[in-house]
């Protein structure tokens, strides 16, 4: 089993991790899988470089198994970030678009109602790359943050992805890139170190985290900790939900009466983290502040009715 890093030429929040990834020992030139994918090998690490968007070359993983014959057991891009605040930033995040129905066109990539596996590094490496950088001295400048589930490309091993924000003056920064790459050299074991995040454990706790902003400040909270295994973050906007009729009751507990792609986007992204943590008990986290009334019943009920767990904070630790 290989675990695939993949870093395109067109972005320098990409490539600058993943050229300062491959400055570290063991490297060595490895297969092309196409015209314009070259990879290096390093163990059981695989680093492929292409020259199009991170969001656009979906099903790399099948595609590497067919062509070379290694199964993939993982896959971790690298990307820029962006964001309105324009704050320095290193993020963590699940990929998909499980709130899009199928005549939508995603706007960054995936398939409409899809939702990958995520990684279950995740929460391990966010608390990782939170004690690189503030070793590397990049805090408080940088936020080290998770964000919510969202864009492409599509792939059917887990999934995670690194990324550099939030603006072109931070997207080329070496020391950003370095802690990124520390990150990858730590994280995968290739200095000789334990692999950090990896799951084999079963019967733990898993946070699926339902509500609030892109950022998820809630689910921060409790995923800071250690121990703490995260699946999706299914933000307000992937959760779009028809408001009632003003001749029904909003607060109707009948999930089955309200519209919309919410129940899907949970359901996917629900059984998404259950396939990617064998045996782990997948709870949800609900940010209930972001709700109104009629929302939070609707999506109690549903939880409820599907038996999917509802989590306090304490009970994920």
């Amino acid at each position: 089993m290989v675990i695939l890093v993949v870093a395109t030429t067109a972005d320098p929040a990409s490539i600058g991790p993943a050229s300062a990834f491959l400055s570290m020992p063991g490297w060595s030139p490895g297969p092309s899988l196409q015209e314009g994918i070259e990879s290096f090998s390093n163990g059981e690490v695989r680093l492929l470089k292409h020259e199009k968007s991170i969001v656009r070359e979906d099903d790399l993983d099948l595609r590497w198994e067919a062509a070379i014959g290694e199964p993939v057991s993982e896959v971790i891009f690298l990307s820029r970030h962006t964001a309105v605040s324009s704050r320095p930033a290193l993020t963590v995040h699940p990929i998909g678009v499980p709130h899009l129905k199928d005549d939508e066109t995603p706007p960054q990539g995936g398939r409409p109602g899809w939702a990958a596996q995520p990684n279950p590094r995740i929460g391990p490496w966010l608390r990782l790359l939170k004690q690189i950088a503030t070793n590397q001295g990049l805090v408080p400048e940088f936020e080290i943050t998770l964000e919510a589930t969202h864009h492409g490309p599509v792939t059917n091993k887990p999934t995670m992805f690194l990324e550099i924000g939030s603006t072109e003056e931070y997207w080329g920064r070496q020391d950003a890139a370095q802690a990124i790459a520390l990150l990858l050299w730590q994280g995968l074991g290739l200095g000789g170190g334990t692999p950090i995040g990896t799951w084999n454990r079963g019967n733990e706790k898993v946070l699926i985290g339902i509500g609030g902003g892109h950022y998820a400040p809630r689910h921060m909270d409790i995923i800071s900790k250690d121990g703490v295994w995260v699946g999706h973050l299914l933000s307000g906007y992937s959760l779009p939900m028809e408001e009632p009729a003003k001749g029904n009751s909003k607060s109707n507990s009948n999930s089955q009466e309200i519209n919309g792609m919410w129940k899907h986007a949970i359901q996917v992204s629900y059984g998404a983290t259950k396939t990617a943590f064998p045996g782990g008990e997948v709870i949800a986290h609900l940010d209930h502040k972001s709700f109104k009334g009629w929302q939070k019943n609707a999506i109690t009920n549903f939880l409820t009715e599907h038996n999917i767990k509802i989590g306090k904070p304490d009970d994920f630790f």
